[in-house]
Parts: structure tokens; sequence; C-alpha cells
């Protein structure tokens, strides 16, 4: 910045040097600068225009000249004028170098970058309604869960590497604040739970089936299929014996079936007195079984059965 005010004064100076001496070369008298410029005559209109705008800008800054010329000097100095010409050329020359110095440049604001925080919590991450769910903050601040219906206070906060169960009941989507962010997760239905059972047992297939060896295998297993199975309330009803349930691999709770009828030939006499009327016309005995979940927070419920075969007590 230094070297830069240091040119604009040396092409100033040069400048005024160059119009003083044009001025001794064609006037001889006292002088009124701006009016010398102004002049038709006097110099080339362009040396004249770029000469008025700088005594214009010298004039507003306060300074003012004077310059008391010998009257008894000639009216023309014929060698001076030799030497205007090529004072003209460089007073071109000072006013394109003048134009040419660069400005300063004004400072730009520096714009701050806001560094963007990773979602927290998985994109995997699941949430269903009217249940119980689980988030894992796996980030450096903690995470707010809201309702989008109701930002005055979170369903839960979750501390910075930790995670936390909560509840949500009909919400679509949840709103999950973390720092100055925040970011949207979708809630999906709490779909009603699914009964499966399938025939484990190939003995109902044959002529002749007998109630005592049903009594004694697995004949049906029941798979109860549900996202929250722990809020399931499962019963039963139909002559059966059930066992379990057991948990699979997926979470499934898993039932097994036998028929519970009669445990001597006397009982299943007096069973035959009481429900002779579930005699097929092909000569076997049917019942009916069936299962039944009932979901007790969405109260969803489901109901599904199946049927036992059988000729007599035993062999």
């Amino acid at each position: 910045m230094i070297y830069k005010n240091r040119d604009s004064k040396f092409v100033i100076y040069q400048v005024l040097y160059i119009f003083v001496i044009t001025v001794l070369a064609l006037k001889g008298a006292d002088l009124d600068l701006r009016r010398v410029a102004l002049e038709e005559e006097t110099v080339d209109k362009k040396v004249r225009d770029s000469l008025v705008t700088l005594i214009d800008s010298l004039y507003a800054l306060g300074l003012k000249f004077d310059i008391k010329i010998d009257q008894n000097l000639p009216v023309e100095n014929e060698e001076l004028k030799k030497k205007l010409a090529s004072l003209n050329q460089k007073l071109q020359d000072v006013q394109t170098k003048l134009q040419e110095i660069p400005q300063p440049k004004e400072e730009e604001p520096v714009v701050e970058e806001q560094t963007l925080m990773p979602m927290p919590i998985s994109s995997k991450q699941t949430f269903i309604q009217y249940t119980w769910n689980v988030a894992s903050n796996s980030g450096n601040v903690p995470v707010e869960i809201y309702d989008p219906r109701d930002r005055s206070k979170p369903i839960v906060v979750i501390p910075a590497g930790q995670e936390r169960k909560f509840d949500l009941t009909d919400q679509t989507e949840v709103v999950v604040k973390f720092g100055s962010q925040e970011d949207r997760i979708k809630v999906i239905l709490n779909k009603p739970p699914e009964i499966k059972i399938e025939k484990v047992t190939t003995k109902m297939n044959a002529r002749d089936i007998y109630v005592q060896e049903l009594q004694r295998i697995t004949v049906f297993k029941v798979t109860v299929i549900d996202n929250r199975p722990d809020q399931l309330k499962i019963s039963w009803n139909g002559p059966i014996s059930v066992t379990g349930p057991v948990k699979d691999s997926n979470g499934n709770l898993i039932y097994n079936v036998s028929l519970k009828i009669a445990s001597t030939s006397t009982t299943f006499d007096d069973w035959l007195d009481k429900n002779g009327n579930l005699r097929e016309s092909d000569g076997r005995y049917k019942v009916n079984f069936f299962f039944t979940a009932v979901d007790e927070r969405t109260k969803d419920r489901v109901q599904v059965g199946d049927s036992f075969f059988f000729t007599d007590f035993s062999k």
C-alpha cells in the first residue's frame, strides 16, 4: 500500500511539473491555473480535459496555486514550444500510467462455512407406531426426538454415545434434533400379528388314525409373527395340548400342538357319546382348534384355526 501511494504522488508531481512548463511556454502573467487550463487554444483538448479533472481535485482539497512570472519575458519562446510537443506526449504517457495504477481492493468478508454433522442415528433405524422403540446416538452431541405436532417437549433425549428406549403412538414421523441441525425419520405402521399353522406329521393321512398316537406327538407347529411379540396376548381353545412358546432366530413365537381328548379308551367312549355328531361321512372324527393373538397396544386381533382327524382311540 505504501509503494502505491508513492507512485501516485510521483505521477501527480510529474503532471504539475509538465503543466507549469506548458504554462510558462504560452503565458507570461499572473495565472489562475484553472482559467488557463480552460482556455480553448492553450493545449490539446484531451490534455486540457485531463488537467481540468486533476486541478478540480486539487482545488477540492483546498490547494491553490499563484505563479508570478517576470513581465519582461518574451511572449513566446521557440525552444520551449519545441519541447511542448514532447511534453504533451509525456503528459499522455503519465495519464496512461496514472490510470494503470491499481486501486486498493476492499477486503471481502470471510464467510465461515458451517460444518454439517452426520446424522447420529443410523439411516437403517426403523421406528414403529404403538409400541416401544430403541434409538442409539452415535454422535458426540445429545439427540432430542420430537413429535412434529408438539415441539414443546421432546419424546426422549439420548445422550451422546448412548441409547434409549421410548414409546410412540400414532406418529407418522418424528423430528430428530442434534446440535443446530435436525432431520426426520418415518414411523411405520404396527402391522397386525400373523399366525401360521403347519402340520408336522403324516399320521393323519392314513386310513386308520388313532387318538392315542396323536396325543403323544406334535401334530401342528404354530408360529406367531409380530414386530413386538412381547405385547401380544396369545390364547387358544379346542381339545389340544400346547407347549411353548420358544423363539426362533427371527424372534417369532413357536408353539407345539398335540391332540388331547381322552387318556383311556373308556374316557374316549364317553367323549364319543357327547360328540358323535363330529363324525364325517368317511367315518373319521373331526375336531377343530384355534389360536388367537391380540396386540394389547393396537388392539389388533387375529384368529387362525385347523383340524384334527382320527378314527379310533388306539389299535
